[in-house]
Parts: structure tokens; sequence; C-alpha cells
């Protein structure tokens, strides 16, 4: 395969513009009935609408941040990251450690981000809380890091040997995982971890001191003070796409979250979940270190279950073959290909649809505020409202690293 691409087309594949072509010709393909999915335009205006309900319920004020991790670390209504605030003002760090801290916190968080099951469940010592799913995983990764246990020294950091040294056993107990109390995919966040320590310690000019947080010295090397989301982006993949399970290869390089789809230009379908989910993680402490980031709304929506799961769940698209909904589908399968393109190329027609309804421009309210304010929230309302557990209308076999 590397042979047909040059390095032209890897630039293009590791860009948000190769996520919106794939998706984009997802979505042709599904308006013609050429895909598992039909498209329903008469509920458009119905899911937009629902999405703005769920903005308003959440942020009256329409002062929305960044979908990113940071919200689940505030689960529960308490500022867990005042505590590490606290220690970091306390050893008088300046503002680019405090970001090099914040960056190794939240990039080992969002890896150890992937579908946790509906059985598993945290419980914070602290608050007496239980927290499950995506916010269980932030509130444990955030006690695994202020533990000390992503360095190899004990300290509030995460370093290439303490990532590489972390053990199945260390992760298992810190994220409280027992017969009674299941995690799914622990093996394969564990070797994230593990695969991310090894980077580090490869690549000197990304990770200049050995630390995933070194990322913004890179930044700062590279761009000065100024850069866009989809260079911050750029090096979030260069930076980090050796690290995943192997799969598709260009001129050597891992492309991450990119699969095999013969009916997209190229016959391949891109969407790097995760590590745009990463991208707007790092904005929040870049920007509190002083950095501009610009054009995040070049930015795309999130292939994931939540996202994709309000498009199912409000009927937006439906199922051509209602019984594939009782069967479990690989994330390389054509249907679950499928219903990601779906969900990107519909979350930014809902992103602009709710921008024009809420009266913002895209760059005062990109899609990554109509996210976090709406549509993943939207998402988890309406899998409530249809199943007990509120799981995805699919079922997806993970392995931990994809959703």
């Amino acid at each position: 395969m590397s042979n047909q691409y040059t390095e032209k087309d890897l630039d293009f594949l590791l860009s948000p513009l190769a996520i919106r072509q794939s998706a984009e010709a997802i979505f042709e393909l599904a308006k013609n009935g050429k895909t598992h999915f039909t498209y329903q335009p008469e509920k458009f205006d119905e899911v937009s609408d629902y999405v703005i309900d769920v903005i308003k319920d959440n942020y009256p004020t329409l002062d929305i941040p960044f979908h990113s991790r940071w919200g689940h670390f505030r689960v529960g209504g308490i500022h867990r990251v005042a505590l590490l605030d606290e220690k970091l003002n306390a050893i008088g760090a300046d503002k680019l450690e405090i970001a090099r801290t914040k960056l190794d916190l939240v990039i080992t968080s969002v890896l150890l981000d992937a579908g946790a099951g509906a059985e598993w469940k945290y419980h914070e010592i602290s608050s007496q809380q239980y927290f499950n799913r995506s916010e269980g995983l932030g509130v444990a990764s955030f006690y695994l890091f202020m533990n000390g246990q992503l360095s190899n020294d004990g300290s509030l950091s995460a370093t290439a040997k303490g990532l590489q040294n972390l053990t199945k056993e260390t992760l298992s107990d810190s994220f409280q995982v027992s017969m009674t109390n299941p995690l799914i995919g622990v093996e394969g966040r564990l070797s994230l971890l593990q695969n991310l320590g090894k980077t580090i310690e490869e690549k000197k000019t990304l990770f200049p001191g050995g630390r995933p947080g070194n990322l913004v010295d890179y930044l700062h090397t590279k761009y000065g003070k100024s850069f866009t989301g989809p260079q911050l982006l750029r090096a979030v993949l260069d930076g980090l796409g050796e690290i995943w399970p192997g799969r598709i290869k260009i001129a050597g390089v891992n492309l991450g979250d990119v699969w095999s789809y013969e009916n997209v230009p190229g016959g391949l379908a891109a969407f790097h979940k995760l590590s745009q989910w990463m991208t707007y993680s790092l904005c929040e402490p870049l920007a509190d270190a002083g950095f501009e980031i610009r054009e995040a709304e070049k930015l795309t929506g999130l292939a994931e279950y939540r996202n994709g799961g309000l498009l199912l769940d409000l009927g937006l698209i439906t199922l051509r073959d209602p019984l594939l909904q009782e069967k479990s589908h690989r994330p390389d399968s054509e249907l679950i290909i499928e219903w990601r393109g779906l969900t990107i190329a519909l979350l930014d027609r809902i992103g602009e649809s709710v921008q024009k309804k809420l009266q913002k421009s895209p760059s005062d309210f990109p899609l990554a505020k109509v996210l976090e304010g709406g549509t993943w929230w939207a998402g988890r309302k309406a899998a409530r409202a249809k199943r007990a557990d509120s799981s995805p209308p699919l079922v997806i076999e993970s392995d931990g690293t994809v959703f």
C-alpha cells in the first residue's frame, strides 16, 4: 500500500480535510441508498432543536468550554484539578511547566478513555460518589496520575520510563477492576500507555524532555505562541501515531484511526476520533499558558457512539436492516465505518444549524462548543430514554483503543 501514496497523500490523510472528504462521500452514498443506513431529512430540524434544548439546559448563558477531557475531571460538581493547581503552585511551577504537567495528565487520560462497558464503575473515596463510563474513566485516570503512578520516580508527571513500566496490576488496581467490576479492554489501554512511553523515548524532537507534556516545547519551538487547530492536530498525530495497534501504514507511518473502505476516494476513511478529542483537550491548558489557537472550527466532530447514537436514536438515520441492531460489529466493519462517516457529516450540518438558530458565528461558537454543550449530552439523553443502561444503539466489539 505504501507505494501507492505520496507524502502529499499522507499530509492529507492526517488532516481534518480527509475526515470531511470521506464523511461527505459516505453521506452521498447513504442518500443514494448505497450504505447500511437511510437518511431521514424530515427529522433534521427535530434533532437540531433537541440539541439546542440540551445546550440551554446545560449552559443557559451559552458560555460553553470546548468539548474536552477537562469536563470529566469536574464531574459531580468537584473541581479536582484545583488539587493539581495547588501542588504546582506550591513548587513554584512557571506557566510552561504547568502546561507540561497538565498535558501529561490529559494526554494519558484521553488514551484511557475508550468505552468502559455498562458494568464498570469507579468509587471515589473522598466524595463517596460512584462514576461510570467516560466520567468514571476520567476520575480514575486523574488519581492514577496524581498518585505518581505514571512516572518512574513517583513525581507529578508522566515519563517515558514510568509509562513503559506500568503494569496491568497497577492499572487494574487504580481503576478498581475486579470480577464483579469488569472494565472492557484493560490490555488495550495498557498497551497504548506503554507504547506512548516508547514513542516519547524515540521521538526526541516532539518530546524533548521525555514526557508527553513536552509537546508544549515542540509547539513553542515550531510555531511560537500562535498556531491553528489543524496544526495542533497534526502535532498530536505525528507525536502519537505510532502508539496505535497494527493499522494501516503509508511510507512506514501508522495512520491511526483510518480504515479501508473502498467506496470513498482513495479507499480510506479517516476519523482520528481520539486524536481530535485529545487536540480539543489540549486547547485549555495551552490557552492558559498564553498560546493562541486559531481556526479551531476547522476541526471536525467526533465519530463516536454518543454523537452517532443521537442520530440513530432520534431517527435521523435508520438501519436498512433492523436485525443488524441485534448483532455485534467490529470497528473495521462497513456498518461501523458508515455510521461514523454519517456522524461526522451530520454533526457539521447540526453544528451549522445550531449556530444559525443561536445567531452565533462558527469562530465564536465552533463545533467544539456544540459538541460539549449539546450533541454528546443529547446522545446520552436519547440513549437513556431508549435503554435502561444508556448503552449505544449498536453493539461494538471494542478493544479499548477506538471508541
